[in-house]
């Protein structure tokens, strides 16, 4: 689970100092440029909507790991915003709340929290 943890941070540092970089050249506009490649029907369109999809699933997980609660549709909605940049520490944290068992941090609010986790 370290190692796992480790390589979810490494992925985060590297988003960030990249966004950083791509924000200080280019600014905040990047929805325009985003729909804009997708309405032109190119290979840069193709792959930003098939990031949005990512985009929107990673958002309904969130939404229905937590129940679909008012917090969870928060976290849905900057989970769709945030991309990696959310999903990666979510993960972090997920898997340090739940010490490392993985079906709770896939599942959440769907597992029974008595449940013994035997660590396999």
């Amino acid at each position: 689970m370290g190692s796992f943890r480790t390589f979810l941070i490494i992925l985060w540092l590297a988003l960030a100092a990249y966004t950083a970089v791509v924000i200080s050249r280019h600014g905040l506009g990047l929805l325009p440029i985003f729909f804009g490649d997708v309405a032109k029907l190119g290979w840069p369109g193709q792959f930003n909507l098939d990031f949005l999809c990512f985009l929107v699933l990673s958002a309904l997980w969130t939404a229905w790991r937590n129940g679909f609660s008012a917090i969870a549709l928060l976290l849905a909605l900057i989970a769709f915003f945030g991309g990696a940049g959310f999903l990666l520490p979510y993960l972090v944290f997920l898997t340090v709340q739940e010490r490392g068992n993985m079906p709770r941090v896939l599942i959440g609010a769907r597992t029974r929290r008595d449940e013994p986790y035997s660590g396999r």
